[in-house]
This record gives structure tokens, C-alpha cells and sequence, in this order.
């Protein structure tokens, strides 16, 4: 059988590949495009899981990228529950399970990131569960109703998101991280601390440095204790493991792309890969940011977003690159708000009070130039902190630090 033609080829079912379909019409690409993604529903917005939909508040169709009616109207083709199972770099060829096969003159990898397994004894009991899908929430939602506490192994992000979601719930929870507070490798110990405390007043019980050893279960199966490194035990009728996530590269290392320092696709400024008209967004981008002067790799879904513009804008032949300011936000139920912009690096100079929680951080490199920001109650400064970021800013520390300073005049 003949390789079906395809003109813009994009693998992933995310809203890497979303954006850049979206884009691609928008700005006048008339050619076919073929959208091939892994999950039974049409891209959506991913944070949610741990948020409005792991609590019940919102459900599929708030979530999705854009109505299902889109697909059709813009005549981009979506592949569901598909895989593409290998590249062929040198005949532009992607082979789909059953033997078909579609050629591409454009091709996108954004494949994203799979979860880090924890690799202890006990992790096949029943209540383990890891969340990236829908179903995963569901499954956890439907653990924990009938859980006297719920676990959650990983202080990061999706960790303290988690806690905070099932907390507000009503549930007993217990976060155990091997971090001295949460998301200390995101936004350091001080900021962190915020994070920390704020899980902590409302009920999070916290094992701080503390490393998963085993799972216990009971007879029929079923997680019972989770059981630490210094042989301490922690009830747990349901479990949630946020161990973080490792770049999908399956594809990039079979059609013999390059790899990048961080395990991702190593890519252009532009996100082109090793191998002309081959393109990479998302999770697994690798690519050489002219905004921080070094290879940058961020996990974030309006990074992906982003990512995905600059590609289809690439594939076009526009000669862009891709100097987008990376934001992310976290939300910890409806306790608080974190917003943050650029990397996740340097050290903090605290505008305002992270004890009221209503504070900007400033985070600059060793040479003192600005690469990020982290607020709390402060939105407008972010915009003045990007200003920073893109003009590779090394303001005076003492004025940074003053509030009576204006942030954006620096």
C-alpha cells in the first residue's frame, strides 16, 4: 500500500500540535494537515487535571483546546488513539500501526513527556496511581472517596497541586518529598517555603526529605502503608506519584535525531531538529534560546503552546526564532496563586512579603541579570519583569529589592 501524502505531519495529540495547526491555517498554510495523538480525546489544556477536574469541578469539554466542531471546520485531520511507530527520515515516511503509512513534507514531533515510574517494591498493589490523563483523575477521584488519607509522593508542582486539590476536598493528605519544602527545585527554599507553609495551615501533613522505600498492601491486594527510607510508615488508602516526567524521544532516536543535553530533541532556535524540516514543541523540545544564551528544555503547557506557533511559523518559512518569555502559573486550590516567567534559575530578590503572600520575586544569575520572576498577588509585575528578561537587564540589587522603586523603570 502507498504512503498517503500529507503536507504538515504533526505527532502528538496535545496542544503543541493543536497550536501549530492552528496556526498553520491561520497564517494561510491551504495544504493538508494531519494531526496524530495517542489519547481517545481531541488535544486539551492538561493542567486541569490536577485542579478543577481532579476535584470535580469542571469535566472534559471545559478543558478541550478547542470545540470538536474545530477539526472539520478548519479541515485539519485528527488521528485518535493513534501512534506513529517509527520515522523514516530519509524517505519522509511515518508508519502507523496496521501498515499505513503517511508521507510528509513537514513533519512535527511533539510528543511530549512520560511519567517517571518509581521503581520500589509494592508499586503493583492496587490505589498507585500516576496522572496524565483523564483517567488517571478519574481513577484517583474515585480512590480517594473511599480512602481514609491519600498520599502523594513528590513535592513539585503537580505534587502541591494534588495535595492542595484533594485537601480542599476534605480529605486527609500526606505529601512525602525527598525536598526540604515544597517545590524547592522549582523556586528555591524561600519561595518554596511559601508553598510549603501555605499546604502545611491547611491540613497537609509533610514528610520533608523523605524517600519512598516500599508500599505495603493488604491480602486482597491493596496499598495500605507507604513505608520510608528511615522505616517510618505512612497510612495511605490511595496513593498519587508525582516522580516528575521523562522526555518521549523514542521517535527522535530511531529516525537518528540528535538529542540534547536534557534528554530532549535537541533543536534550532527556530525548533527545527537535526534533520532539515523535521520539527520538534513541547515537553521534549530541546532548543537554543536566544532569550537565555544557552540550551532551554520547559516543561510548562503555555510553553507548549508557544512552541507550537513558533514551529508552525518556522515550517512556513517566516525566519523566525523562538524568543517567547516561558509563563506558567499554578493554581493551589483557591488558596493562592503562583505566576511565574522566564527559567527557573538564580536566586531570589524578594519585592514585598512572602509571609502575606503578596510578593514578587525576582531571580537573577550569578552576573546579576534578571531570568525570572515568581508572584503571588502581583500579576502586573510580570509584564515589567519579561521587559527585564528579554532586555537582559542586570539592575541594581538594592533598588530591585525596593518597593519604592518602580520595576518597570529599572
Amino acid at each position: 500500500m502507498a504512503a498517503r501524502p500529507v503536507d504538515y505531519l504533526l505527532i502528538g495529540g496535545g496542544v503543541a500540535a493543536a497550536a501549530c495547526a492552528e496556526t498553520l491555517r491561520a497564517e494561510g498554510a491551504d495544504g493538508s494537515i494531519v494531526v496524530v495523538g495517542r489519547e481517545e480525546d481531541p488535544p486539551y489544556e492538561r493542567p486541569v487535571l490536577s485542579k478543577g477536574y481532579l476535584a470535580g469541578s469542571s469535566d472534559r469539554a471545559d478543558a478541550l483546546w478547542k470545540p470538536v466542531s474545530w477539526w472539520d471546520e478548519q479541515d485539519v485531520e485528527l488521528l485518535a488513539r493513534k501512534s506513529v511507530m517509527k520515522i523514516d527520515a530519509d524517505e519522509r515516511v511515518a508508519k502507523l500501526p496496521g501498515g499505513d503509512e503517511l508521507s510528509f513534507s513537514k513533519v512535527l514531533l511533539a510528543t511530549g513527556a512520560n511519567v517517571r515510574r518509581l521503581r520500589v517494591e509494592g508499586t503493583d498493589n492496587d490505589g498507585i496511581h500516576y496522572l496524565r490523563a483523564f483517567g488517571n483523575a478519574d481513577a484517583i477521584r474515585a480512590d480517594a472517596s473511599a480512602a481514609d488519607r491519600v498520599v502523594v509522593v513528590g513535592g513539585s508542582w503537580l505534587g502541591c497541586e494534588v495535595a492542595a486539590t484533594m485537601a480542599a476536598l476534605g480529605h486527609q493528605v500526606s505529601l512525602v518529598m525527598l525536598e526540604s519544602v515544597c517545590c524547592e527545585n522549582h523556586l528555591g527554599p524561600e519561595v518554596g517555603g511559601f508553598v510549603h507553609h501555605l499546604l502545611a495551615e491547611r491540613g497537609v501533613d509533610i514528610h520533608p526529605r523523605s524517600e519512598v522505600a516500599r508500599f505495603e498492601g493488604s491480602s486482597e491486594g491493596r496499598v495500605e502503608r507507604v513505608v520510608l527510607s528511615d522505616d517510618s510508615a505512612v497510612d495511605a488508602g490511595c496513593v498519587v506519584i508525582g516522580a516528575g516526567v521523562v522526555p518521549d524521544v523514542l521517535l527522535a532516536r530511531s529516525a537518528g535525531l540528535d538529542v540534547g543535553k536534557t534528554g530532549g530533541f535537541a533543536c534550532s532556535s527556530s525548533l527545527e531538529t537535526s534533520l532539515p524540516g523535521v520539527y520538534a514543541a513541547g515537553d521534549a523540545a530541546e532548543y537554543d534560546s536566544p532569550l537565555h544564551g544557552r540550551p532551554a528544555r520547559v516543561e510548562h503547557f503555555e510553553v507548549a503552546v508557544e512552541h507550537g506557533r513558533t514551529a508552525a511559523r518556522a515550517m512556513l518559512g517566516r525566519g523566525v526564532v523562538h524568543e517567547v518569555v516561558p509563563y506558567f502559573w499554578s493554581d493551589l486550590s483557591d488558596w493562592a496563586t503562583l505566576e511565574y516567567v522566564g527559567i527557573e534559575a538564580g536566586s531570589p530578590v524578594v519585592r514585598g512579603s512572602i509571609d502575606d503572600g503578596d510578593f514578587t520575586a525576582v531571580y537573577v544569575d550569578d552576573d546579576g541579570r534578571v531570568v525570572g520572576a515568581a508572584t503571588a498577588g502581583r500579576s502586573d509585575d510580570l509584564e515589567a519583569a519579561k521587559k527585564l528578561i528579554v532586555e537582559r537587564a542586570t539592575p541594581d540589587g538594592a533598588a530591585l529589592a525596593d518597593e519604592r522603586t518602580d520595576l518597570g523603570a529599572l
